[in-house]
């Protein structure tokens, strides 16, 4: 039997660091530390050579349980609807009315924060709400 990986959630995008801030805001996550020998972030970049500075950023998990998400700088722009994308699960256990509810109330508190409100598919059970994060990545508030 093989063991459980860690892994990470790696996503191709234009600004690095900007969409790495909005996904902690989402999730709650924060930054991690500068690499060892740097006293903050701004320190790391000046180090680097100009092409690979704001070229990557990640944020993790506090409580050490989520996976880590990196963000890389890529030249093309997003073409297509994401083959993968991350629901933030925020109505688990909950039907009906209360779930939609929740789904709203954390609607609401993300498009503030750059998110974009596609659509609420609710069928007087279930809901779901399909977003846009700030590079135009669908996610869902589930």
């Amino acid at each position: 039997m093989s063991s459980v990986k860690k892994f990470q959630v790696t996503f191709d995008c234009a600004e690095p660091e900007r969409l790495a801030r909005f996904w902690c805001e989402v999730l709650g996550y924060v930054v991690p530390p500068p690499p060892e020998g740097f006293a903050d972030w701004a320190d790391f970049k000046a180090s680097q050579p100009p092409e690979q500075q704001d070229s990557w950023f990640a944020c993790i998990d506090p409580s050490g349980v989520g996976p880590r998400l990196y963000f890389q700088r890529v030249p093309e722009g997003k073409a297509a609807k994401n083959r993968v994308h991350l629901d933030v699960r925020v109505g688990t256990g909950l039907k009906g009315e209360e779930r939609l509810a929740a789904l709203e109330a954390e609607r609401e508190r993300l498009v503030p924060l750059g998110a974009v409100h596609v659509t609420t598919l609710y069928d007087g059970n279930d809901a779901c709400i399909p977003m846009l994060d700030i590079e135009g990545n669908e996610f869902c508030i589930d």
